[in-house]
């Protein structure tokens, strides 16, 4: 009753301070992508110039796979200001970097804290209100997305100019510690949801293990760099043997990291599939549509990042509607079958694009992309939340967000192929001319896969359950195929 009481008279300040946690980070993405180019030329390595990234968001994804368990074993609250400190803390040692390889050493450690900070939050909404009350708030969550993408590049750029590119990091202490000042004294411990503290170190070892190989095989192959054919290759198999360890760990680890059984939920499996699709199309748009404006429309890289403001707009002003609906309704399948159904026409209306094509068009083409994703964002993590016992919650919200990082990096990557092979050179080489033509060619082509993943996952959610959802806390909850569901 204690905790009940403490919610209901700082809600207002605890959800605060759980968006701004979750803007932090999403900020520290987009701003870093701007100031990459200055902290080359001061620190020097290009050959590396990609490896911040990746190594940050394989750090993201292994800590928010550990974040479920964690949460369960130590609390949520204890989990999240942690993971702010740290984050913190590899801030401003990334602020301090003298080269490269301190900047990729603090980078992940950055990470490590912000995989569990992009987790936990989703989490501690299913322990703060009923699974029908869930989809408003997760809502509300897109926002600090939305916001990152549309200020984050230009107030990276203004920082780097005006104060220097340390900066970009540094602006993340008093962010972090405003955001530790409404955590720390208003967010009630939940408790703690799973006792016996056994952690399962061969299912993270071997995932940590897989995960690492595969990104860097994968960035050696995107960057064409001079790795010896055996080494890459050697990468690709240590990748695909770690994979196959880690789903022996999770078949016999008392305590998995990731429970295989929960793939026997049909909504879990449905709404990971989903949430992986998602990760590998939604960022078709903010990559592409600015290739195509300044590759063939000619335009400048500021005036390519302000078209893409409707599309954050769109998608931040559905994913708040989507997030009432579902509240209002407890439905989610018909939401998930009309935001693939519209995502699947806008990704065909960008494979289009040509060089007549005006920027009205593309403007109206993006906010139809936008409204479908937006109205994705809050759904599979609610309908996946409120398909499983209380005991499951950590590992599912936690599952839905690195599944999710995961289709991003395979996404891209596969995408990334794609314009390769269709220009049959490497982009990175500037000094190659392309013809517009050729490039319009390569951006039809992705934007064709972007339909076709949007379409498979349309005629997956025909088989998502609409599990009722209660509007009322529960205790524990029974499993997905004991609870009613609507006609």
């Amino acid at each position: 009753m204690d905790v009940e009481n403490n919610v209901l008279k700082h809600f207002k300040l605890i959800i605060s301070g759980l968006i701004i946690s979750l803007l932090i980070v999403s900020l520290d993405s987009t701003i870093t992508t701007t100031a990459m180019p200055q902290i080359i030329a001061s620190l020097g390595g290009l050959q590396y110039y990609v490896w911040p990234v990746t190594i940050y968001l394989t750090a993201v994804i292994i800590s928010a796979m550990l974040s479920g368990k964690l949460s369960d074993f130590y609390g949520s609250k204890k989990i999240l200001s942690g993971a702010l400190l740290v984050f913190i803390f590899g801030s401003v040692l990334c602020g301090f970097s003298q080269n490269m390889t301190e900047l990729i050493l603090f980078r992940a450690l950055q990470g490590l804290g912000a995989g569990i900070i992009v987790t936990v939050p989703k989490k501690i909404i299913a322990e703060m209100v009923p699974p029908r009350q869930r989809g408003k708030y997760m809502g509300l969550f897109g926002i600090a997305g939305g916001i990152s993408t549309v200020v984050g590049p230009t107030l990276g750029g203004f920082i780097t100019d005006s104060l220097g590119w340390q900066w970009i990091f540094f602006v993340n202490v008093p962010i972090g510690v405003l955001t530790l000042s409404l955590i720390i004294p208003y967010l009630p411990e939940f408790g703690v949801i799973v006792k016996e503290k056994v952690m399962d170190y061969l299912g993270i070892i071997t995932f940590a293990g897989a995960l690492t190989s595969f990104s860097a095989a994968l960035t050696f192959s995107q960057q064409n760099t001079t790795i010896s054919p055996a080494l890459l290759d050697s990468l690709w198999i240590f990748a695909v043997i770690m994979f196959f360890g880690f789903i022996y760990a999770e078949r016999k680890a008392k305590e998995p990291v990731l429970p295989l059984y929960l793939f026997k939920n049909l909504v879990f499996t449905i709404s990971t599939v989903s949430v992986f699709l998602l990760g590998a199309v939604t960022l078709a748009g903010t990559v592409y549509i600015p290739l195509f404006l300044q590759l063939v429309l000619g335009l400048s890289p500021s005036s390519s990042g302000a078209y893409l403001t409707p599309l954050m707009f769109t998608m931040i002003i559905t994913a708040v509607l989507s997030g009432q609906i579902i509240s209002k309704t407890g439905t989610y399948k018909k939401l998930a079958i009309i935001s693939f159904a519209i995502g699947a026409v806008g990704m065909f209306l960008l494979s289009t694009l040509t060089q007549s094509t005006s920027g009205l068009e593309i403007i109206v083409y993006e906010i139809i992309i936008g409204i479908g994703a937006g109205l994705s964002m809050p759904l599979f993590t609610v309908a996946a939340q409120n398909s499983v016992s209380k005991r499951d919650l950590g590992v599912v919200t936690s599952s839905s967000m690195y599944i999710e990082q995961l289709g991003s990096i395979i996404g891209l990557a596969v995408l990334g192929t794609v314009v390769n092979m269709t220009l049959n050179l490497n982009l990175q080489n500037t000094t190659v001319h392309v013809s517009s033509s050729l490039i319009v060619t390569a951006v039809h082509n992705v934007f064709v896969i972007a339909a076709v993943l949007n379409i498979m996952g349309l005629a997956l959610c025909f088989f998502l359950k609409d599990i009722y959802m209660s509007d009322e806390m529960e205790e524990e909850k029974i499993g997905c195929e004991d609870v009613p569901e609507y006609s």
